[in-house]
């Protein structure tokens, strides 16, 4: 066995190419077991704990909580420790070393989970595989990969986004009283004490550290030793004050976006160079609902009615082969907007859902959101989506169409106008609508008669 081992960043789900680190379990110079906690990592997707691939002493870390690492690259060095337990390396682990050269043939599909080896590559599924080997975000018993589960660190027990939020909202763990099962720290717990202030972590600082704070305050002393003048719009000689141009000073600090608007970018630039968007607006009149309508509810029976109707606009689009492919359910992207950025997670089978359905639905997908329980299998997938963004402000959008969808739907802020009727003026309450949909794919007038069939649907009393 070699004195050093280098452990690279695996792939932690669907190709990403790099992840952030959270919270480092261990410091360089700690000894640490096979499969035991390594590092806490946040993806665009989730937040999953990595754990250790082999027993050793630490040697070094690839950067601080908040830095992005790029997969492939060194996560972590060891040096093992033959008496400690360790994976054979004889044993048929599976192990992929690199990318294998294309050979035309069509990739086999992924498992959920990520199973690491010390080149950072994934094990495959294989039915001889004897080697448990190392899972990202749960621990793999035989040939079974278990769901993932609270880990206990330093006594506490957690999940891993749990663990992340805490170290946000600067809440120590070890204070929050556990609601969870078996002792486990949930969400709730979390931003619960840190409304009361109860597990602040500056409060719980031990007296060490107490006493280490002056010496870092004394370190980082010199960056601060310039505070900023006050503003005024005269120079010294009380002459106008001229600014700088854009490039030459800034006032704000760069900030390197990493986690969900990391991918959020990516994806982005990524539709505003494959879609050929186009937008169509109108406004909903809602007058004839009944009260208990749920707004949320009425527009996804409405894009399900107008998928039924014209179907080119619940479809895929692939621009290179200019293939289209119709689907017959309705799986809908419902956007939701958080402060790490923007998640779409699917509605599956909208089609066969009753109201109470849907609605149970969009509800267990925000919290998901929120807890950051989300499988990564339900960020993909949808054939059309929906942005709400109405809920805070707005009337009209062009809202980005992701590849490979058709289209996307975006509600206004409902308002009130005049509306003429027979014999007079009325005041409807009305639902700003805008439809932006790949114009390769579809025409104007199937954009157009989905948008009717939506406003037709959305004018029934319930």
């Amino acid at each position: 066995m070699s004195d050093t081992k280098n452990f690279h960043l695996p792939d932690l789900g669907e190709g990403l190419p790099d992840a952030t680190i959270v919270e480092w379990f261990v410091k360089e110079g700690d000894i640490i077991r096979l499969d035991e906690p390594l590092v806490s990592m946040e993806t665009a997707k989730a937040v999953v704990e990595v754990p250790s691939p082999v027993s050793g002493k630490v040697l070094k870390l690839a950067g601080g909580p908040g830095d992005v690492v790029v997969t492939g690259s060194v996560l972590a060095q060891f040096a093992p420790d033959p008496n400690l337990p360790q994976r054979a390396e004889a044993q048929d682990t599976g192990h992929s070393h690199g990318h294998a050269p294309s050979t035309g043939e069509p990739a086999p599909a992924k498992a959920d989970k990520v199973v690491a080896s010390d080149e950072g590559g994934e094990i495959a599924e294989k039915n001889e595989r004897a080697d448990a080997g190392t899972v990202v975000g749960a621990m793999q018993s035989s040939d079974t990969v278990h769901s993932e589960q609270a880990v206990a660190v330093g006594g506490v027990r957690a999940m891993p986004a749990v663990r992340a939020l805490a170290k946000k909202l600067g809440v120590d763990l070890s204070r929050v009283r556990a609601s969870g099962p078996d002792g486990t720290v949930t969400m709730g717990d979390v931003k619960q004490a840190a409304a009361n202030g109860s597990a602040s972590a500056a409060a719980g600082a031990t007296p060490a550290a107490a006493a280490r704070a002056p010496q870092v305050a004394a370190e980082v002393a010199p960056a601060r030793e310039a505070p900023a003048t006050a503003r005024t719009p005269l120079s010294a000689a009380g002459k106008p004050m001229r600014t700088q141009p854009p490039g030459v000073s800034a006032s704000g600090q760069p900030e390197q976006l990493k986690g969900v608007r990391r991918n959020m970018a990516r994806v982005m630039a990524d539709a505003h160079s494959k879609v050929v968007p186009t937008t169509l607006t109108d406004d909903a009149d809602v007058h004839a609902w009944t009260p208990g309508n749920d707004v949320t509810v009425r527009l996804v029976r409405a894009i399900v009615v107008a998928c039924k109707a014209v179907p080119a606009l619940n479809a895929w689009f692939d621009g290179d082969a200019l293939t289209r492919t119709l689907h017959p359910q309705v799986d809908v992207g419902i956007a939701v907007d958080t402060e790490e950025g923007l998640f779409v997670p699917a509605l599956r089978n909208a089609d066969m859902l009753d109201a109470r359905g849907v609605r149970e639905g969009v509800n267990r997908l925000r919290q998901q959101v929120e807890a950051r329980s989300l499988p990564a299998s339900e960020l993909s997938g949808y054939t059309i989506s929906l942005s709400n963004f109405g809920m805070f402000a707005g009337r009209y959008a062009t809202p980005v169409v992701v590849p490979p969808c058709v289209a996307i739907v975006g509600a206004g802020r409902a308002r009130y106008q005049l509306t003429p009727v027979m014999g007079g003026v009325e005041t409807h309450k009305v639902i700003p609508l805008s439809l932006t949909f790949d114009h390769r794919a579809a025409t104007g007038g199937e954009a157009a008669r989905f948008l009717r069939a939506m406003l037709d649907d959305l004018a029934l009393a319930q």
